[in-house]
C-alpha cells in the first residue's frame, strides 16, 4: 500500500471537492523520510486546476499559484513561482488517485510515529483541522505551512514579504519566508533553512524539525528562492 485517503470532501476554504493523500516514502533530498501529504483537487487534474485558477480550494491566495491563464500554449498559470513540480509527485499522486490506488485509512493510524510533512503540496488550512489533529497524535513530529491562517502553533506563517512577516512577529508568530538571496535574511528574527542548498544541506527537514510553527522555540525560517517556479520569482 504506497498510501491513504486520510479525507475527502469540501475544501475549508471555498467549499470545492479536494482530498488529502499520505504518501509513506520520498525521494526528496531535502524532507529526507516524512510522511508527505498532498492536498488535491478531487475533480480535476491539478495542473489544470492551476492553469485555470481552480488552485484556489487547495492553496487560497497563496501569490505563488501564479495568474490563471486560458492560453492554449500554457501548460500552467503565468508567471507561477511555486516550488513544487507539477508534473512529478503532484500528478503521480493525483493519478494514483484516480485510479483507485489509495484506500482510505486513519489519520491516527498512518501518522503514529512518523515524521510529517503537511502539505507537501496544497495548504493543511484547506483540509478540516481534526484531519491533522488525527495524523499528528502519534507522530513524532511535523512541518507545516499556510498563507490562509493556519493555526501559527502548528503552522509556520508563510510570508511573502519582510512587512508581512514583522506583523506576524509582532503577534509572536514564526514565519517560513523565501528571499532572493541570504543577504535579506533578517539576522535578528530569521535564521536559513539548515535544509537548503546555501547552509550546505547540513540538515533535512526530517532531522530539523524546525517549521513547526509557535510549537517550537526558535527564530523564524528563510530560504533562497528554488524550485521549478524559481525563474518566476520577484
Amino acid at each position: 500500500m504506497p498510501g491513504a485517503i486520510l479525507y475527502q470532501g469540501p475544501s475549508q476554504l471555498d467549499g470545492k471537492p479536494i482530498v488529502v493523500i499520505a504518501v509513506w516514502s520520498s525521494a526528496n533530498r531535502k524532507t529526507g523520510d516524512m510522511l508527505q501529504t498532498y492536498i488535491l483537487r478531487s475533480d480535476i487534474d491539478p495542473r489544470e486546476a492551476n492553469k485555470y485558477g481552480e488552485d484556489e480550494s487547495i492553496c487560497g491566495q497563496c501569490q505563488h499559484r501564479g495568474t490563471p491563464t486560458f492560453d492554449p500554449l500554457k501548460a500552467l498559470a503565468e508567471g507561477r513561482t511555486c516550488y513544487v513540480n507539477m508534473g512529478q509527485g503532484v500528478l503521480i499522486v493525483y493519478n494514483g488517485f484516480r485510479a483507485g490506488k489509495y484506500p482510505v485509512a486513519s489519520p491516527r493510524t498512518v501518522g503514529a510515529g512518523r515524521n510529517v510533512r503537511i502539505g507537501t503540496y496544497g495548504d493543511g488550512a484547506a483540509a478540516p483541522s481534526y484531519v491533522w489533529d488525527d495524523l499528528l497524535f502519534g507522530a513524532k513530529g511535523h512541518t507545516a505551512y499556510s498563507h490562509n491562517g493556519g493555526d501559527p502553533q502548528r503552522y509556520m506563517v508563510s510570508a511573502d514579504t519582510l512587512t508581512q512577516a514583522k506583523v506576524a512577529w509582532a503577534s509572536k508568530y514564526r514565519t517560513f519566508r523565501v528571499v532572493h538571496s541570504v543577504e535579506e535574511i533578517d539576522r535578528k528574527h530569521e535564521v536559513l533553512c539548515p535544509a537548503s542548498k546555501e547552509a550546505g544541506y547540513k540538515a533535512t527537514c526530517a532531522t530539523c524539525l524546525l517549521c513547526g510553527g509557535t510549537s517550537v522555540q526558535a527564530k523564524s525560517i528563510a530560504i533562497p528562492v528554488h524550485g521549478s517556479g524559481a525563474v518566476h520569482f520577484q
